[in-house]
């Protein structure tokens, strides 16, 4: 079977998977799910419309031209551009430079797409994924603050982090300078674990300074996000893509520090149209770096909070009642349940389900765990990790 980079080629649905597994979509090879990423036009609304026309996506590139583009609405500088990227695509080299970066590529019907951001009405078809997928479906929260950070935003982040980060929340912000940056330095200084949603493609991360901060996110056990593809340079438009995502990943969102029009404030004015929970930190009245936390305290747009523990209340996470500790599972049934355990309580049929187990085995691994102290009761026959 050949292969693209270190793709299966076959015909598979919107799905591209290293282990060439099939899942249940309208049928796509790997070169087409990766020619209409790189074409960068595809929106969740566009791409339910050319399935509606033509069923499925390696049709639908049969059939695109100029009369197609103008169809979804492309503007006539967008059709040409769009045309001769079709033609100059390679997607062998394209696969194989995916390949060499560590890239995972993720569509919106694949097993490992994130289902908080699947619910969103304007949910990116693809995404480009560099570290560790599997800890978006752990519960996030959205840190998220202006660029011009003062010496108070920067305090406010190394007081709220740590506090998230002990709960096992996993930490969600945008690499930007400022706030962004800080989050994920304090979530690495706690031995938390975080994710950074880019606005630009993974191969443009700048400065160098960002481009080290990335790196050692990866080599933490977190992840780099996007969806734009690899040689996708910034612009006004992106930033705001970017942050829909960020705030659709996430249980609710954190806003730390933001003057009037800070960028922050979209990615909260987006949680808020998804129904997420949106808080705001309150500074000084006579900064205009607090400016915009203080607007949407006022409008009711966010609660305000000056703890950490407020945010794990209102979002529906047990903290621990203990410092953090280090769990080593002593059999495999127990590292089974504890690695589907998390902050926020979940029924025994829910870890089952998870876990792959018989209820009784985790009934009776939760009460060693419980014993232990790596598991806690919550009541209502609800479990959280300790």
């Amino acid at each position: 079977m050949p292969s693209l980079g270190g793709f299966s080629i076959i015909s598979c649905p919107l799905s591209i998977s290293r282990r060439g597994k099939c899942y249940n979509a309208p049928p796509v090879t790997a070169q087409t799910a990766l020619t209409w990423s790189w074409l960068n036009i595809l929106t969740k609304r566009r791409y339910e419309a050319l399935l509606a026309h033509y069923a499925d996506l390696d049709t639908a590139l049969d059939h695109l031209n100029e009369e197609v583009l103008r169809a979804l609405g492309c503007r006539e500088e967008t059709v040409l551009k769009t045309l001769n990227r079709l033609e100059a695509f390679d997607p062998e080299a394209y696969g194989a430079e995916l390949a060499r970066r560590s890239v995972t590529f993720v569509t919106i019907e694949g097993e490992d797409y994130p289902r908080l951001l699947k619910e969103l009405p304007d949910a990116p078809v693809f995404l480009y994924a560099w570290g560790d997928l599997e800890i978006l479906s752990e519960p996030c929260i959205a840190l998220v603050g202006t660029r011009a950070m003062t010496s108070y935003g920067k305090r406010v982040t190394e007081e709220f982090v740590p506090t998230l980060v002990r709960a096992g929340l996993i930490t969600i912000s945008g690499l930007a300078q400022g706030v962004d940056t800080q989050v994920a330095r304090s979530t690495l200084d706690s031995s938390g674990r975080t994710v950074a949603v880019l606005g630009y493609g993974l191969a443009r991360i700048q400065p160098q300074a960002s481009a080290r901060l990335a790196q050692e996110i990866v080599k933490n056990g977190g992840l780099i996000l996007s969806e734009f593809p690899l040689d996708t340079t910034p612009d006004k438009y992106t930033f705001p893509a970017r942050n829909r995502i960020i705030a659709g990943l996430s249980r609710g969102t954190v806003v730390l520090e933001a003057g009037e029009g800070s960028g922050a404030l979209i990615t909260a004015d987006l949680a808020l149209d998804y129904g997420r929970e949106v808080f705001a930190v309150p500074g000084d009245i006579f900064s205009e770096h607090a400016a915009g936390c203080h607007d949407f305290i006022a409008q009711g747009r966010a609660k305000l909070v000056s703890q950490p523990q407020q945010v794990l209340r209102d979002i529906g996470v047990v903290a621990p009642q203990t410092t953090q500790r280090v769990f080593k599972p002593d059999t495999d049934a127990e590292a089974a349940v504890f690695r589907v355990l998390a902050p926020l309580p979940q029924s025994v049929e829910d870890l089952v389900a998870k876990s792959g187990m018989q209820t009784a085995s985790v009934n009776a691994t939760l009460t060693m765990l419980e014993l232990k102290g790596a598991a806690r009761s919550v009541g209502a026959g609800q479990w959280v990790r300790c």
